[in-house]
């Protein structure tokens, strides 16, 4: 209770003083004010508009999410026991990231238009690296002893998988998903600033071609908001899949 009063302290803190700011010290053009921000938000949500392009962000966002994670799991555990096909594809797989997903848009909106699917397809590549990387790395760390006992007590593959491979590398796992939520927002947002008539993304660029900081910030804010929902499902998740984290006392210095 204390923490979380000195975080509410703190946040006051900080508008009253931009609040205070804005005019006398920073023009109001450049940062706005606190209570136009609010204003704003609270006409989106009295017309509904923000619920509406709140949603098809989220869709949007958590379907490629969904899919990346799907896709980079399973990838990581296949590449993470085959040694000789990680060694094969290695430098491949290596190019690929290398190269800035978002420069990838362009494509996708040659490919899959400039609906929600270039979106999702282009959060879900985002997504992917992010869980696999963190999967196969995951994977490999298991202890080699592990592995050996189990073989020698005859476990087949499914069974390395499912008693030692997977609880050993879970915590690798959630770790690449925490890191990618906010990152499939980042994609889904940048994805509707290239090409969309709908969503937050639209939503933020409309409010910069009018010239309306307040807008902007509002936008931002409820960006802000949708990625501590999806981060809060995410940390649910890991509680529920990972019980002794929490029984150990582990806590995340940010949430």
């Amino acid at each position: 209770m204390r923490i979380f009063l000195l975080r509410v302290g703190l946040l006051v803190t900080i508008l009253f003083a931009w609040q205070l700011a804005s005019g006398p010290v920073i023009p109001t053009f450049f940062i706005s004010k606190p209570s136009a921000i609010f204003a704003v938000l609270a006409q989106w949500v009295m017309d509904g508009s923000l619920f509406f392009h709140a949603a098809i962000t989220a869709t949007e966002a958590f379907a490629g999410f969904l899919l990346g994670a799907f896709a980079g799991i399973a990838v990581g555990l296949v590449l993470g026991r085959a040694k000789i096909v990680a060694d094969v594809v290695h430098p491949f797989i290596n190019a690929f990231y290398s190269l800035p997903k978002l420069a990838l848009a362009p494509l996708f909106i040659l490919w899959f238009g400039i609906g929600m699917d270039m979106k999702i397809v282009l959060v879900a590549t985002i997504v992917f690296f992010l869980v696999f990387l963190n999967t196969y790395t995951g994977v490999r760390n298991v202890s080699p002893e592990q592995i050996t006992i189990m073989r020698l007590m005859g476990a087949r593959e499914h069974h390395l998988l499912t008693k030692v491979v997977i609880p050993s590398a879970i915590a690798w796992v959630f770790a690449g998903l925490r890191i990618s939520v906010p990152y499939s927002l980042v994609g889904a947002v940048v994805g509707e600033l290239v090409a969309a008539n709908r969503g937050l993304g639209y939503l933020l660029a409309h409010s910069a071609g009018q010239f309306d900081t307040a807008g902007v910030f509002a936008a931002l804010v409820s960006v802000v908001v949708l990625a501590g929902i999806l981060n809060a499902c995410v940390s649910y998740l890991a509680a529920r899949a990972m019980p002794w984290r929490s029984n150990e006392g582990d806590r995340e210095a940010f949430v």
